[in-house]
């Protein structure tokens, strides 16, 4: 089992900045992937980034070149790094992990709210 606790959500202004992290217990050594997803009211939660055991990224489209994901596996913490936000990245924002042997199992973190707002 993984468990994973989100922190570092809030609220900012319109191109301002945040960094969500997500620590992650049980059987760290288990995970393969680790991913952040968001959800806004009346919407379907999407995948915004992703990172491989082996450092690999990817992006939506709309957060490329602002957003970076990151793993400190020492602390074992995932990082998801959001600059110039912009009012429409207003969302829960929720932790993933893909862990096992194939990554055949998932955890979900209990959600952080982010809301960008003048």
């Amino acid at each position: 089992q993984v468990q994973l606790v989100e922190s570092g959500g809030g609220l900012v202004q319109p191109g301002g900045s945040l960094r969500l992290s997500c620590a992650a217990s049980g059987s760290i050594f288990s995970i393969v992937g680790m991913g952040w997803y968001r959800q806004a009211p009346g919407k379907q939660r999407e995948l915004v980034a992703h990172v491989s055991s082996g450092g690999s990224t990817n992006y939506r489209d709309s957060v490329k070149g602002r957003f970076t994901i990151y793993r400190d596996n020492a602390k074992n913490t995932a990082y998801l790094q959001m600059n110039s936000l912009k009012p429409e990245d207003t969302a829960v924002y929720y932790c993933n992990a893909d862990y096992g042997d194939f990554g055949e199992n998932v955890a979900w973190g209990q959600g952080t709210q982010v809301t960008v707002s003048s």
